[in-house]
């Protein structure tokens, strides 16, 4: 008996150690309803393949350009991309996190993620913090900032026993954001983003290995498909990372899904081996949130 509870008991452990996740590459149209319609679809292939949670990508009810965000946002969590993932989350007993999308609060625009848990209830939204606003000369220039505001609040919530955090897009920039999730106990975070074909190939997979390991955790950046027009065209290549810095799985352009299997005792055994985060000199320097 003594050994059955204990087989119960490591079994039981074992599965609150991993987690199942579904990373959706979709492909977006201008058409709102179908965009939604489609991310519903594939929440429910998430949930048939044994996925604990489903994440969309950016923008991923809108094409994504500072032409379309007025057209396209609405209030979060009222609006009805949020009614249509909440409902969906419900229906199918899944955590979904929802890309991103714009949305609208009075005269505000924000690119912003909502969660929700396998209720269908909303755990919280979290809005793009550093707006993407670049100018490559001769290639790309683009500046959210005509249109959005900045948020500037973290957030993070729980799925089994994992500590989970956000960014979106451009935030994976910033390695600081990334240390302050680390710091609040985050093992895994999500980076819903749309990299282009000038700054994707070079620097999307990149920064996500270095997000993951120098934070030591997993990395799971969910972009749109590559939809070729004379508008904005994401780079796709929707990728998992683990602590080590290892590329997991990784797709190409077409609209797909990746579902894999994520284990915490990676996370705890990169940490044990190389404790950087236990050397760092903070008497030296710091990375502190400065927002109370």
């Amino acid at each position: 008996m003594a050994m059955a509870l204990s087989n119960i008991a490591r079994q039981s452990s074992k599965a609150m150690a991993s987690l199942r996740l579904a990373l959706v590459q979709l492909a977006v149209t201008d058409d709102k309803a179908t965009n939604i319609s489609r991310a519903i679809s594939f929440v429910e292939r998430a949930k048939q393949q044994g996925a604990d949670v489903v994440a969309l990508p950016e923008c991923f009810n809108s094409p994504y350009g500072t032409a379309h965000f007025p057209n396209y946002a609405e209030n979060v969590p009222a609006g009805e991309t949020s009614l249509a993932l909440s409902a969906a989350a419900k229906k199918n007993g899944i955590y979904v996190i929802g890309g991103s999308i714009p949305e609208r609060d009075g005269e505000k625009f924000f690119n912003t993620c909502t969660v929700w848990d396998s209720e269908g209830k909303f755990i919280g939204k979290y809005r793009k913090v550093h707006l993407f606003d670049i100018d490559v000369k001769g290639k790309m220039t683009f500046k959210e900032s005509d249109i959005l505001t900045a948020g500037n609040e973290l957030l993070t919530f729980h799925i089994k026993n994992w500590k989970i955090g956000l960014g979106i897009c451009y935030d994976i920039r910033f390695e600081e954001l990334a240390r302050l999730y680390r710091n609040l106990g985050c093992q895994l975070m999500f980076y819903p983003g749309a990299f282009n074909m000038t700054t994707g190939p070079l620097h999307w997979s990149l920064l996500q290995r270095a997000r993951a390991n120098d934070a030591q955790l997993y990395v799971a950046g969910v972009s749109p498909a590559k939809v070729d027009g004379s508008g904005y065209v994401a780079y796709g290549h929707t990728q998992l990372t683990d602590p080590w810095g290892k590329v997991l799985k990784e797709l190409e352009f077409a609209e797909d899904m990746i579902v894999a299997d994520i284990d915490m005792t990676v996370v705890d055994e990169v940490r044990a081996q190389i404790p950087i985060f236990g050397q760092r000199r903070t008497d030296l320097y710091e990375t502190c949130w400065k927002k109370n």
